[in-house]
């Protein structure tokens, strides 16, 4: 039997009992958490194919990593820390090839959690500027350095809190607020010419 789960996280009980030779435990986690794995993968690549591949491989690891399993942070963490890690390994893999352009998905548009004024009855063309914004946003995020755009994907996208990032990233609370003040600072800095006035505390 596995050790017990101390910290009160049901995905941490449902990973030890993968660990304990529940496969149908597993299935469970895969549907929990397959359109989380993918939605970041796809924030932090650009490209739906590749962030496919990355998920999949993703929970390959999680069930290889059972037996070595222990439920010491809550099990999003521990997957998340592995998502984000094939995504670093990716995009430095990626260094040594031409550079893909970012993709225009419309339907992931909405996951960009941008609070936009009400858009309840929108003016001519406000649907189109607010489109632009959110792709201007992701091209901004996809060229911040590695470790900002990870706290603020984690932070502002995946809602995680400063100490679950931390734990993510395995640095320090202090660390994460201080890589989450610098992104936003490069956000504003870089949407002023695409914003109005007051719209630069869309990232705050």
């Amino acid at each position: 039997m596995s050790e017990p789960n101390r910290n009160g996280d049901p995905d941490a009980a449902l990973m030890l009992r993968v660990k304990d030779g529940d496969e149908g435990a597993f299935a469970k986690l895969v549907t929990l958490y397959q359109d989380r794995v993918l939605g970041l993968a796809y924030r932090y690549l650009s490209e739906r194919g590749s962030a496919e591949d990355l998920a999949q491989e993703a929970f390959l690891r999680v069930f290889k990593a059972k037996e070595r399993y222990v439920p010491t942070a809550k099990f999003s963490t521990w997957l998340y820390r592995i998502v984000v890690n094939l995504c670093l390994n990716e995009i430095r893999y990626r260094k040594g090839r031409p550079a893909m352009s970012l993709a225009v998905v419309t339907e992931t548009s909405s996951n960009l959690n941008v609070d936009l004024a009400d858009q309840s009855e929108p003016e001519p063309g406000q649907t189109l500027e607010d489109e632009e914004l959110s792709i201007r946003i992701r091209e901004i995020i996809s060229d911040l350095p590695e470790n900002q755009r990870i706290a603020i994907l984690l932070n502002k996208f995946e809602g995680f809190s400063y100490q679950e990032v931390a734990e993510t990233m395995e640095t320090t609370v202090t660390a994460v607020k201080s890589l989450l003040t610098r992104a936003r600072v490069n956000i504003r800095e870089r949407l002023v010419p695409y914003l109005k006035e007051e719209a630069p505390d869309a990232v705050r």
